[in-house]
């Protein structure tokens, strides 16, 4: 079944507290034309050069996704945007930011995807590049690993295991055989954290607009939160949800079978680079070559992760 490109009816703003930098930002999703694929840009900084959002761009983080382009300029917490952009398939849109980060809204992708669906969607007359990935890819960190399978369904598939040594959420482990079509299983899973881990985060100077407002804080056997958790697994959704955003900075809508155990967003960005750093790993079709060169190359991203979750 062909798949085409989209992008937005209109301009969507939304305007909210950053999770870690603490401050009010506005962003403006914009139309655009098709193949330009998913671009962000500073316009806070004068001569802004976009940045656009693949893996390769993918940088220095904490505690979230960060992308930065040669100029230094980034922006981070994007994955639960990218994961509204990749429920609803839309692959071209200019992404204004006034400032280095995405607003939180309530922890989830829930109000970005409200939003996007009310003011429409645009379907374009080009196909969808195809990214079909010819082999297993595994990257395995001490207890934690995260691999891809290839299989013959149309969709992408992922099984994740949580094992935390906690009181609360233990260990949870949820399976959402298509992500796409089953998105509203996980887009309203928010974020979260442990109580004792706040000072720690505090020290990094993160988590400066971080509330009950928009994220689960655990204590013990006790969430905090007065309205309780969404859903008994809220824990494992959400890291659903971080992975399917962080893995549609390959660019593509990936197929196939993703298994993760303990991972996080450094994790998934490095399955990412493993698979597209080797061109034997895959093939693409319906792809201009223009658009090819500026999603794949060969170079190997500078990235470190010092936390992830």
């Amino acid at each position: 079944m062909k798949i085409f490109q989209k992008t937005l009816n209109k301009k969507v703003t939304f305007k909210g507290i950053s999770l870690h930098a603490g401050e009010v930002t506005t962003i403006n999703l914009l139309p655009a034309k098709i193949n330009q694929g998913i671009i962000f840009k500073r316009i806070d900084l004068k001569n802004s050069k976009p940045t656009l959002a693949t893996w390769n761009n993918v940088k220095v983080a904490n505690l979230c996704t960060m992308i930065k382009n040669s100029k230094g300029e980034s922006v981070s917490t994007i994955e639960h945007l990218m994961f509204a952009l990749y429920a609803l398939e839309i692959t071209n849109v200019t992404i204004e930011v006034d400032g280095p980060e995405i607003p939180i809204l309530d922890g989830s992708s829930l109000l970005f995807i409200q939003e996007l669906i009310t003011s429409g969607i645009s379907e374009q007359k080009t196909e969808m590049p195809e990214l079909i990935i010819n082999n297993s890819v595994e990257v395995v960190e001490q207890n934690k690993f995260i691999k891809y399978e290839p299989n013959q369904n149309k969709y992408l598939e992922i099984d994740y295991t949580l094992d935390y040594k906690d009181q609360l959420i233990k260990k949870q482990r949820k399976v959402v055989k298509n992500i796409q079509n089953s998105y509203k299983e996980i887009y309203n899973a928010r974020t979260f954290c442990h109580q004792e881990d706040l000072e720690k985060i505090f020290a990094m100077g993160l988590a400066k607009g971080g509330s009950l407002d928009n994220a689960i804080v655990i204590s013990g056997k006790k969430v905090l939160n007065q309205e309780g958790l969404r859903y008994k697994d809220e824990f494992v959704r959400h890291k659903i949800l971080d992975c399917a955003g962080d893995l549609y900075l390959s660019g593509f809508f990936i197929k196939g079978k993703i298994t993760c155990n303990q991972g996080g967003h450094e994790l998934t960005n490095k399955l990412l680079q493993k698979i597209l750093s080797n061109p034997k790993n895959y093939t693409i079709n319906n792809m201009e070559k223009s658009l090819k060169k500026k999603l794949i190359t060969t170079a190997k991203p500078n990235i470190s992760y010092k936390v992830a979750i």
